[in-house]
């Protein structure tokens, strides 16, 4: 049932993922990736808090596993519970410390709610730590514009694009940030 709720899934047949995610857990009711995928497949489908409930069983079973705490972290920032979202991305980072999209997301949940310092520290370890994924200086880019640090925008926005040159909002970014120096 795992291997058919993964093709299902990939398929876009989410509640057919679904209902073989759930045969799957009644078959072995500690099989921790059945528990995680469910939940990730019910966050595709909205259901936040029914995604939530599929991780936190995932973290019952195995609290040493990093993902679970990383994606409750996208599921309470989709609830608007940020305090929520920083302590999972928080925990995930301490079971995984090289995990970088826990920093970047850490760092735009901290943005979110005003924490400018926070985000740009959380952003700079992403990259520290995956220096070829443009998001990190793109979103660092944004919070460097908003501290009105152009040129430190400007220097994050062409990093992104020398890593990915079909970054569209990268480009759009710096031509703001220029337009603001007056830099035509």
């Amino acid at each position: 049932y795992f291997y058919r709720a993964f093709a299902k899934y990939d398929l876009e047949d989410y509640r057919g993922a679904i209902e073989d995610y759930t045969k799957t857990i009644e078959i072995d009711p500690n099989d921790t990736d059945a528990y995680y995928n469910r939940g990730y497949t019910k966050y595709d489908l909205e259901d936040y808090k029914g995604a939530i409930e599929d991780y936190t069983k995932a973290i019952e079973i195995d609290p040493g596993y990093s993902l679970p705490y990383y994606n409750l972290g996208i599921a309470k920032y989709a609830l608007e519970d940020y305090k929520g979202a920083i302590e999972y991305y928080t925990k995930a980072i301490e079971l995984d410390p090289n995990y970088a999209n826990a920093y970047n997301n850490r760092g735009y949940t901290k943005d979110f709610i005003g924490d400018s310092k926070g985000a740009i520290e959380d952003y700079t370890k992403a990259i520290e730590l995956n220096p070829n994924d443009a998001l990190p200086y793109v979103n660092r880019g944004e919070v460097k514009y908003d501290l009105v640090d152009y040129k430190g925008a400007i220097e994050d926005y062409t990093k992104a694009i020398e890593i990915d040159p079909n970054y569209a909002d990268a480009y759009l970014n710096r031509g703001y940030t220029k337009y603001d120096l007056e830099d035509y």
